[in-house]
Formats: C-alpha cells, structure tokens, sequence
C-alpha cells in the first residue's frame, strides 16, 4: 500500500523531507490548501485524496467522533516537542507497526511515552 500523508498547518513542513526519506509520499497542507481552510475540508480533501492526516490538533479526532467517520486516519501528536528531531523515528515506527489499521481507518494518538489506537468509526 502507498502510504500518503497530509501535513496539518500546526506541524512544521520540515516533516516532509523525513516522511518523503522513508518512501511515504507527504505534503503540507500549505502547498495543496488554503492555510485557513477548515477542519473538515481538510478531512474531505484527505479522503478525497486518499490521504491521512497528522496533525498536533485535537479538533480531526474530536470531528471523526461526532461524525462516526471510517476515514481518513489521523495521527494526532500530543507531545510538548512536535518538531520530526524529536519524534520522527516514533512516528515512523508507528506507521509501520500499525499501518494494516489506518489503512482500515484509525486514530493513533502519540505522546512522548505511549500511543493509543483506535480503529474508526469512533
């Protein structure tokens, strides 16, 4: 499976280069959207583009929620340091231990000492 990830406005761009290194196609919602777009166009042009987002924003999981969406699959960062130096390699590893379940559709939420994931819809 082609994994592709869509960068949230709150994440430095930086993470594109780390992603794009490891063979996952990423892009930040700068280059494809408009900066103030809301959540849920964004969420609509993840799905319409088959694309998950990651995000440091607590509003995708809280829309996924009340709308019992299968899809897209979001990871949430919840770290104090969200810069990729600090959590790149958890991210990485995350997407590839848990890949089968945000294929299906999944909320993985990360911290600097655990990560939680549920499947959609929530």
């Amino acid at each position: 499976m082609k994994i592709q990830i869509l960068l949230d406005m709150n994440l430095s761009p930086a993470w594109v280069p780390l992603l794009t290194g490891s063979g996952i196609h990423a892009v930040h919602w700068s280059a494809v959207g408009d900066p103030r777009a809301t959540d849920r166009e964004i969420v609509d042009w993840a799905i319409a583009n088959s694309y998950w987002i990651l995000t440091h924003d607590l509003d995708f999981g809280t829309l996924l929620a009340l709308t019992h969406q299968t899809g897209p699959s979001v990871i949430q960062l919840r770290a104090q340091d969200i810069l990729p130096e600090h959590l790149g390699t958890t991210v990485l590893s995350i997407l590839q231990q848990y890949e089968s379940e945000l294929a299906s559709g999944a909320l993985v939420v990360i911290d600097d000492f655990r990560h939680r994931v549920r499947v959609l819809p929530l």
